[in-house]
């Protein structure tokens, strides 16, 4: 691994300041919801927000992607929806006599799937690959998503209303999956008195480049990881698998997510390694998805609640580096 001295860590926490004091501009009091977002931006990975309808989700999506002066499409999904109109789709072009690849609108950096559970599962697996490999086969040519690439997901929770679960392959797909929750009274009464019914009213303008993304998409990889630092993520996920209640345990994949958003949460602290603190940080955002109980609940709200006190259980009973 790379010393950590190489990273410009003070550099790194300007532009990340300047990202989140955007974005809190308009979302105000979700301290903790902007930077989680951040930090997925910075590991390189795509996140899942989750909630009740009126809550911010699309607004914040909305504001991270106009922070950043890059492309942005957003995708509402529907139920008829099928996989080429998110892909794109080959049509035939008689002057060439050709088929010729029109580009669908997850060619992006930033890609808002809006309500994504509204989809039917065949065209929510249309997203695995570009999702995991920023590449899609289309009529066996290879495509290539322009860097960066995220994903910002939104959805209802999955007990609504003609909605469509997300099967386990689709979620660990994301880096992390977060609610909003209620905003407190001063800043319900703020929004009240400036707020606007809808995000295309607001006014979001670039403050970081393209360029300043990827350098600290580049930097997080650096970020030096101390051996008892590792040896806990791995105590700490080898304590699910070993949780009865679980149905199985964290795979290696969600080991190595861990890892990078530990590390992203220590450089947007403006820190060039990785304490235990970070890791707890991140742990429930990153993991919590990927569990869950041997007995399913009817409510999948209690058994997400469950899988939660679960996670914080192994979080008090592993011991942190000394």
């Amino acid at each position: 691994m790379l010393e950590s001295s190489v990273i410009p860590a003070p550099r790194a926490l300007e532009t990340v300041e300047r990202l989140r004091s955007n974005i809190e501009r308009t979302i105000r009091g979700k301290t903790e919801a902007v930077d989680r977002t951040i930090i997925c931006l910075m590991a390189g990975g795509h996140i899942l927000i989750e909630d009740l309808p009126g809550l911010g989700k699309t607004t914040l999506a909305y504001c991270l992607a106009r922070s950043i002066d890059c492309s942005f499409s957003r995708i509402q999904f529907t139920s008829d929806m099928l996989p080429s109109d998110i892909i794109g789709v080959s049509i035939y072009d008689e002057k060439s006599r050709e088929f010729e690849f029109k580009r669908g609108p997850i060619f992006a950096n930033i890609v808002l799937a809006d309500e994504i559970n509204r989809t039917t599962p065949k065209t929510q697996s249309s997203l695995l690959e570009v999702m995991g490999r920023g590449k899609l086969s289309v009529d066996g040519q290879t495509y290539t998503v322009p860097p960066p690439f995220m994903v910002i997901a939104t959805q209802n929770p999955v007990d609504y209303e003609g909605t469509f679960p997300l099967p386990e392959s689709q979620m660990d797909r994301f880096l992390m999956r977060m609610e909003m929750g209620y905003p407190d009274y001063e800043n319900e009464l703020d929004i009240l008195k400036n707020g606007h019914l809808h995000y295309d009213h607001l006014e979001a303008t670039p403050v970081v480049s393209r360029k300043e993304v990827m350098e600290l998409q580049s930097y997080v990889r650096q970020v030096y990881i101390e051996d008892t630092i590792a040896e806990y993520m791995v105590r700490l996920v080898t304590a699910t698998r070993e949780e009865s209640a679980f149905r199985s345990g964290v795979s290696p994949r969600g080991t190595l997510s861990l890892k990078v958003a530990a590390q992203a949460c220590a450089l947007s602290q403006g820190r060039a390694f990785v304490l235990p603190e970070d890791v707890k940080a991140v742990l429930h955002p990153v993991l919590a998805h990927r569990l869950a109980l041997r007995k399913s609940m009817s409510d999948p709200l209690e058994e997400r609640r469950s899988v939660e006190g679960l996670l914080t259980q192994i979080e008090a009973r592993v011991a942190e580096p000394a």
